[in-house]
């Protein structure tokens, strides 16, 4: 399968599914720091989602205006931030259009999002305590044409891989970066390759 990995620079998922023996490749607008330059296409992921290359895509879209953890930046005091608004509906306009690609299998990663800005519902809650991580991390998944990801070894032990908080008015920024609270675990992204690329899984999906 030829797979496009959207908004990725770590190459976590495309080197997984390069493992397999898939024609995968990362994009973003970044330079890839996974090591194989030779897989990663640096530019614009909606030129590449509908180039009609693909059989599959995996996108991880920017969530800094969508995710709902950034709650005291839109409603600061409890008023809506009219700019930042704007530039929540300007990323919902990207989301939507990674959603809309002209590709038969897709799979979008975000987490969770807020309510005022009606995206579509999601298809399956994912964290990483099912794939084999001691943290969590609420992940949800919009899956088109794509059986949903089966959990391969539970955690019963974990803490939560990011913590922010407003305590008494004061906000506590999350403790890890932006970069490291975006990574894609390693047990999500094995998940990813071995069961979407996989017949056990997909044999209804003419992927083969």
């Amino acid at each position: 399968m030829k797979i496009l990995v959207a908004c990725e620079e770590s190459q976590a998922v495309c080197v997984a599914f390069r493992q397999l023996g898939h024609e995968a490749y990362s994009c973003d607008i970044q330079d890839q720091s996974g090591g194989f330059p030779d897989w990663h296409i640096k530019g614009d992921a909606l030129k590449e989602a509908y180039s009609g290359k693909y059989d599959m895509m995996i996108a991880f879209p920017p969530c800094t205006y969508l995710s709902r953890a950034g709650a005291v930046h839109l409603y600061p005091k409890g008023v809506l931030n009219e700019e930042r608004y704007k530039k929540a509906l300007k990323a919902k306009e990207f989301f939507m259009s990674l959603y809309n690609a002209p590709i038969k299998h897709i799979a979008i990663e975000n987490p969770t999002q807020f309510k005022v800005l009606n995206m579509p519902q999601y298809t399956q809650v994912i964290q990483p305590y099912m794939f084999g991580h001691p943290y969590s991390k609420r992940t949800l998944l919009w899956l088109k044409n794509l059986p949903h990801l089966k959990a391969t070894k539970i955690i019963e032990e974990y803490t939560p891989f990011v913590v922010s908080s407003t305590h008494r008015g004061a906000y506590q920024p999350p403790t890890k970066t932006k970069k490291e609270r975006s990574k894609t675990f390693s047990g999500i992204a094995e998940s990813m390759a071995n069961q979407w690329s996989n017949p056990k899984y997909t044999e209804q999906l003419s992927l083969f």
